[in-house]
């Protein structure tokens, strides 16, 4: 009898973690399974010379100016639709998914590093035979942006940062999604390639909006169903893991090199990056012009699409004017 007991108690136990486990662990989700919700009619894939398969869109003017769009640390080309309604009349407007984010995943040879992310998005202009663009990047897509333009100067007709990655501050870490501090913890970092509630992606999302009304659902629902993508969540761990070895200050050093004129924006409620890195930038790049945007957070480019799209606008009417970027 008490053995019975004992057994028909373990085998309860055992199924409340069964339970518990089904309900917490997030497997991989194929990208078939996500085309359908979020690759839109603008959206194409195209495999490069490196074997990556990157998921990009190419958009608005085919005639027009060149502008290349550069998205940020676990978000995807979705976080410009906003500029690219708002710009679309007058550019030519590319944007991509990144190695290890969206529709992109994982990439052969696991080369996450600013570098790596660089060579791939000329690997797409390559592909499109675009030689010569102006970039714009958000954060992580910054740094990339800043990076191109410095290795491949002859490409960049004009860079814009918004609330980029690339200069050394200090934040406060209160203010640094759950999501990012969990990454680049070596062990908790690894559980979160099969454990990531969706709460956990919320909060990242949250925090980089001051005005939380931006925030939906269905904005949610996207960055948690592409955080499963296949291979995404084993990147992001691969990516973070290589941040350590990222020397920041030898990078921001050699931001005194780019010629080419750059257009700074800024969210002056940036708690990821603060706004102090917006007027480092400024010191730092010769032909740089700065905006700062009062009461809004990480994403400009989403929080006041319309303003911080009518600043690009004017930017890029001076800065090619000559007919710096190619068609």
């Amino acid at each position: 009898m008490i053995k019975r007991l004992l057994v028909g108690t373990l085998t309860l136990i055992v199924l409340a973690f069964a339970v518990i486990f089904i309900s917490v662990v997030q497997f991989d989700v194929p990208r078939e399974q996500l085309i359908g919700r979020y690759a839109g009619g603008a959206s194409q894939f195209v495999t490069l010379p490196s074997g990556a398969s990157a998921h990009i869109r190419d958009e608005g003017v085919p005639a027009g100016p060149v502008l290349v769009l550069i998205h940020g640390s676990n978000a995807s080309l979705h976080t410009w639709e906003p500029w690219v309604a708002e710009l679309g009349d007058s550019y030519r407007i590319i944007s991509m998914d990144l190695p290890g984010h969206g529709l992109t995943g994982r990439v052969p040879g696991d080369d996450y590093s600013r570098a790596g992310m660089a060579a791939f998005v000329v690997e797409v202009m390559d592909m499109l035979r675009v030689e010569r663009f102006a970039i714009a990047g958000n954060s992580m897509g910054g740094g990339v942006a800043a990076q191109l333009a410095l290795t491949h100067p002859e490409r960049v007709s004009a860079l814009i940062l918004v609330d980029s990655a690339g200069i050394p501050v200090a934040r406060d870490e209160d203010d640094v999604p759950l999501a990012f501090r969990i990454a680049r913890t070596p062990v908790l970092s690894k559980i979160m390639s099969f454990i990531l509630p969706r709460s956990l992606v919320e909060e990242g999302v949250r925090k980089v909006f001051v005005d939380q009304s931006k925030v939906t659902d269905e904005m949610v629902s996207r960055y948690f169903d592409l955080s499963l993508h296949e291979g995404n969540r084993e990147a992001t761990r691969i990516r973070f893991a290589g941040y350590a070895a990222q020397n920041e200050e030898v990078f921001a050093a050699r931001l005194a090199e780019i010629a080419m004129p750059t257009l700074i924006l800024w969210g002056d409620k940036d708690g990821l990056i603060p706004v102090s890195a917006a007027h480092e930038f400024k010191a730092r790049i010769p032909h740089a012009d700065l905006v700062i945007y009062e009461n809004v957070g990480h994403v400009p480019m989403e929080e006041v699409a319309g303003q911080s799209a009518g600043d690009v606008r004017r930017f890029l009417d001076g800065a090619l004017a000559g007919g710096e970027a190619d068609k």
